[in-house]
């Protein structure tokens, strides 16, 4: 009997030794943690971005994911804001008037000669400010569940999932990992901007950079809009062959209004996720139930599959790209629409309108398509962009709009 229960014994003793580890999933966890009232909008200089802080210095050590800052996982990096910072919020200020922000970053060495940047910034609005787009009168928390706990969530399961893959592989990816929660976004690209300038590893050695901004509301049709797509020639076909979930809208530039700019401008191929704006974006009903987590998995499926996908073709090459935004028209009036920047037909699509705006109050609605504004005929969001710059404030311009199957003619009034 006692030989029975010893071989038992050492039969369990072996099975333990033989297990697989598997990585948590902890997006959904992440989000309503992030995005919790408690954190008071994340926005940076404030105690909430510092609970937001040790919250991901937590979740990076449960991994075993190494520190790869400047003080443990915390790169601090200080600005002087652009207007009075106690007039919105209870910021904590340096004793010169500064504000102190905070990056967090870990690591996965895997002794390579390269290392792949993944990123998502997680600073938010706090209770608004100057990026709100909320015109209520009651002060209001905006927990920026999409924006962007959403991409935080996804670069934490990355990290996971590649911690454990290196842990238990005989030879390890060909690329190191280091993973970096941006502070300073909303506020002008900070974050990531002081790293590009501070890294805390070789700059020369990043090989390439994937950012996650706002990829928690993926929509019916499945559709994901990746940026980036001409920084380097190995990425759009790498995309294509290992996408059989999404329609891919894809846009070439390196530049736009995400951390992943700050990279591409020291010469880093990127890659930028994001699945469109909404009714809630920047505003205070942008919350975790909203999300769409079944959407989320996809997406880090999606990027896991890529970076494995890649590990095998060394240092990408670096490509520069037209730069769109360098000929966006400048603008005296809006219309006042959130476009739809995930729509790929003729014309430009309306995502929503606000308030006591000159679309609003020509009765366009969420779904028109804009075909036409005064003489200029739209065909994308460039063209819709320099028909709209020519007009000032007081003019009377026509539009016309698809709305279903009708077309609809009405005038504008800026």
């Amino acid at each position: 009997m006692k030989k029975i229960v010893l071989l038992s014994l050492m039969l369990g003793g072996l099975a333990c030794t033989n297990q697989v580890k598997v990585a948590e999933n902890k997006i959904e966890a992440d989000v309503e943690y992030l995005a919790n009232d408690k954190l008071e909008g994340r926005q940076t200089g404030t105690a909430g971005e510092v609970l937001a802080s040790e919250y991901l210095v937590k979740r990076f050590k449960a991994m075993g994911v190494a520190p790869k800052g400047t003080d443990g996982y915390l790169q601090s990096f200080s600005f002087k804001p652009k207007t009075d910072p106690h007039s919105e919020v209870d910021f904590t200020t340096n004793a010169d008037s500064t504000i102190t922000g905070h990056n967090v970053i870990g690591y996965i060495d895997n002794n390579a000669a390269t290392t792949v940047v993944i990123g998502a910034h997680y600073d938010h609005l706090g209770y608004g400010g100057e990026g709100s787009l909320y015109r209520g009168e009651d002060k209001a928390v905006h927990n920026g569940a999409d924006d962007n706990a959403s991409g935080v969530a996804v670069m934490l399961n990355l990290a996971s999932r590649l911690k454990v893959k290196n842990e238990q592989a005989e030879v390890k990816d060909r690329n190191n990992y280091l993973f970096m929660a941006f502070s300073g976004e909303e506020m002008g690209l900070l974050g990531s901007n002081y790293f590009s300038k501070n890294p805390t590893i070789d700059a020369s050695s990043i090989n390439y950079m994937i950012n996650m901004d706002m990829v928690g509301r993926m929509k019916a049709d499945s559709t994901l809009a990746v940026y980036g797509t001409g920084t380097s020639p190995m990425f759009k076909q790498t995309l294509k062959s290992n996408n059989d979930k999404f329609k891919i809208v894809e846009n070439e530039s390196g530049v736009g209004p995400s951390d992943h700019t700050s990279f591409y401008l020291i010469d880093v191929p990127v890659l930028h996720f994001f699945t469109g704006q909404h009714e809630d974006y920047h505003k205070p009903g942008d919350d975790a139930e909203k999300l769409n987590y079944d959407g989320m998995n996809l997406i880090s499926d999606y990027i896991y599959t890529i970076i494995n996908d890649l590990d095998d073709n060394g240092e990408l090459a670096f490509r520069k790209t037209k730069n769109e935004t360098e000929s966006t028209p400048r603008f005296k009036v809006g219309l006042g629409v959130v476009p739809d920047y995930l729509y790929d037909g003729t014309g430009m699509r309306i995502d929503g309108t606000r308030e006591e705006t000159p679309a609003f109050n020509a009765g366009l609605q969420k779904g028109d398509v804009v075909l036409k504004l005064g003489d200029s005929t739209i065909t994308d969001m460039m063209s819709y962009m320099r028909a709209l710059s020519v007009f000032e404030k007081g003019d009377e311009a026509g539009i016309i709009v698809k709305r279903g199957e009708t077309e609809i003619q009405t005038k504008v009034q800026f």
